[in-house]
């Protein structure tokens, strides 16, 4: 297969490193490897060294079909990444493995925003997989295909047809030895990093080209060729080195007259030895035995400091490997000693056991001499397993409720509002779609000036609000838009969110750390009371009522307040930083559960309310697995806790309770 081979990457921005490599089997077989991680510095290259291993050992170095080859390293692979990411060393990874033979078959398989297209006859074509919302950190397809002569492969860490038009690619391809340059030039204009590699198929012209370029390099003579040549290299070699060895042997002889005088007859003896031996060095019928002497001493002086290094760096890793035994034991014993706490009913001494383990595991992987890695991955994996165990974690694929793209493709939902046996009323920023089932009907256009900030139900008087961008609220009364008055003078207060509890209306205000609470008379709102008292809500995000006002801030704290004054509450036997990253706090009515929704791992945590006391309880926790599922922006319970709703930015999800 006579093709061209080029590698290169952009700059690095952020944390994080990109690599490019271009390896070649004992077969002739072209192996790229292409890898864009998110992680520290040091923990960056050594995921890079831990790839290279693996690809190196089981790809290049053993034997049998290609697919084949290539489909067991990506399994080791995705073995290390998983055990990596779980362990959090690194935060994410895009990459590309891809194997061309020499027949001109190019087998590709990649992980997270990396993709690879094919340019053919002008046409630029995507041959990985696509996945909507945010892809997998793991190499799960592979695609194979012929390439043809002059067919040019492109291989990148991040999607070009972000950048790039599929028409852009194509015409960029027709130069092929400037592609790189020109994908670096575009990646780097719009602030994206990426590694990238090209696979350009000759055609005949081009080949034969190549070969006569190759044969006039062969031909052409390299200068000290030949036995000559190599004998007067030797000579020469030889000669430094006596020259070097006399100087040193005068200095050492005459620094030893100097310090030691009883000395002088040993040193006088050993100087008139290599004075015989210079001599012979340059006698021609004796010299070849000097200069084989000569070569016996480097060859020995050699052994002895390279068996001297070995002793000592052998001493180093035995103490070493048997520091990373030790640890990998003492993590073995933590996780038996979590499990007995957990037997116990002591979930937070588990927990706490479990994280000293994970730190002890994530030890033994960050060693550079890479004893017991995999035994620490596997325990990592074991780790969180017990840990999901323990903290009753349930990871699921949850049921489609409504399809909402189905109506409107383009659509990007930001809330959604409960009403009734599967009833919504789902926004975005300017439409309502109405939901029942799994129909979805004809949105609603609430106006072209104003957009959608909150929307809740109030049940008191069967409407929904809606507070808009232009300082305004709108209801919904018998399906008629109707724009309601405050009699405050100064208009409505533009809040972080709202929410309706009996005849009254709540605003969030965090910049001014007050909850604004009006109340709804027959066709208009009354002045704002301000309700706190003595809470602090600044960095406030959301608010819940059931005759108590739970407000949630960032970092998971949560403030309960009583007719404005703060009251004790707490979450017990919660895993660490459950509540760190939840942006959402729903509470149903009359003593239900609390529920918080974590958009950024994709998960819903529950506890219960705490009652009087304030001291809630860590239930459970569901996340959700699956590649359709794309950023959670919001989530409901039905008044009976039968039924749990998330909504995403396309669909509505269901999951039984």
């Amino acid at each position: 297969m006579d093709a061209l081979v080029q590698t290169g990457q952009t700059r690095t921005r952020g944390e994080g490193a990109l690599a490019a490599k271009s390896l070649v089997t004992e077969k002739g077989e072209q192996v790229f490897m292409l890898l864009q991680v998110e992680a520290e510095a040091s923990a960056a290259r050594n995921f890079q060294r831990e790839v290279l291993n693996v690809i190196e050992h089981a790809l290049l170095e053993t034997e049998g079909e290609a697919s084949e080859r290539l489909d067991s390293t990506l399994k080791e692979l995705n073995g290390l990444m998983k055990g990596l990411l779980l362990s959090k060393t690194i935060n994410d990874v895009h990459a590309i493995i891809a194997l061309a033979e020499e027949s001109g078959m190019l087998h590709v398989s990649h992980a997270g925003r990396a993709e690879a297209y094919v340019v053919r006859g002008g046409t630029a074509t995507q041959i990985t997989e696509y996945t909507r919302g945010k892809p997998s950190p793991a190499f799960v397809h592979i695609a194979s295909g012929q390439l043809e002569p002059r067919d040019t492969a492109v291989l990148s860490t991040q999607r070009l047809l972000r950048t790039l038009t599929p028409a852009q690619l194509a015409n960029l391809a027709a130069k092929h030895h400037n592609l790189l340059e020109e994908l670096k030039g575009a990646l780097e204009a719009e602030k994206e990093q990426a590694a990238f590699a090209m696979i350009h198929i000759e055609s005949g012209e081009e080949g034969k080209a190549a070969q006569s370029i190759k044969a006039a390099l062969r031909a052409r003579p390299h200068r000290n060729s030949g036995r000559a040549g190599a004998g007067a290299l030797v000579s020469r070699g030889v000669s430094v080195l006596s020259s070097v060895a006399r100087q040193t042997v005068d200095l050492a002889a005459t620094l030893v007259q100097r310090g030691r005088p009883k000395k002088q007859g040993g040193v006088a003896t050993f100087q008139r030895w290599w004075e015989r031996f210079s001599a012979d060095l340059q006698h021609p019928h004796r010299k070849r035995r000097a200069h084989i002497l000569l070569l016996a001493g480097v060859v020995a002086v050699f052994l002895i400091v390279w068996s001297v290094i070995n002793l000592a760096s052998f001493g180093q890793r035995s103490q070493t490997k048997a520091e990373l035994r030790a640890l990998v034991e003492e993590v073995n014993q933590d996780i038996r000693t979590a499990e007995n706490r957990r037997l116990t009913g002591e979930v937070e001494a588990a927990n706490a056991i479990l994280l000293r383990a994970e730190q002890r595991a994530k030890q033994v992987i960050d060693s550079e001499s890479g004893y017991y890695r995999q035994e620490a991955l596997e325990i990592l994996a074991r780790i969180q397993t017990k840990k999901e165990e323990i903290n009753n974690i349930v990871r699921l694929s949850p049921s489609v409720a409504a399809n909402l793209a189905a109506k409107n493709p383009a659509i990007i939902a930001q809330g959604f509002i409960g009403l009734a046996d599967e009833e919504f009323i789902v926004y975005d920023r300017q439409d309502l779609y109405r939901v029942l089932h799994n129909s979805v009907e004809d949105p609603d256009r609430i106006g072209d000036a104003e957009l959608i900030l909150h929307g809740v139900e109030f049940p008191r008087y069967q409407t929904t609000v809606y507070q808009l961008t232009g300082n305004s609220v709108v209801e919904i009364i018998a399906g008629q838009l109707t724009t309601m008055k405050t009699e405050d003078p100064a208009g409505w207060i533009t809040g972080e969110d709202m929410v309706a509890y009996l005849r009254f209306l709540y605003v969030l205000s965090p910049e001014n750390n007050q909850i604004y609470k009006y109340e709804r008379l027959s066709n208009r709102y009354t002045a704002p009371v301000e309700y706190n008292v003595s809470g602090d809500l600044s960095n406030a995000v959301d608010i819940a009522i059931d005759g108590n006002v739970y407000v949630l801030k960032e970092e998971g704290q949560i403030v309960k307040l009583l007719r404005g004054e703060v009251q004790p509450y707490t979450v017990r036997n919660a895993p660490d930083d459950a509540l760190k990253s939840v942006a959402k706090i729903f509470k149903v009515l009359e003593g239900g559960h609390m529920y918080f929704l974590d958009s950024e791992r994709s998960r819903v945590i529950i506890a219960t309310d705490g009652g009087s006391s304030g001291e809630a309880t860590y239930v459970r926790q569901f996340v959700l697995d699956g590649e359709g599922i794309g950023e959670l922006q919001d989530l409901y319970v039905d008044p009976d806790e039968t039924r749990l709703y998330v909504l995403d930015e396309k669909r509505i999800y269901r999951i039984d309770l």
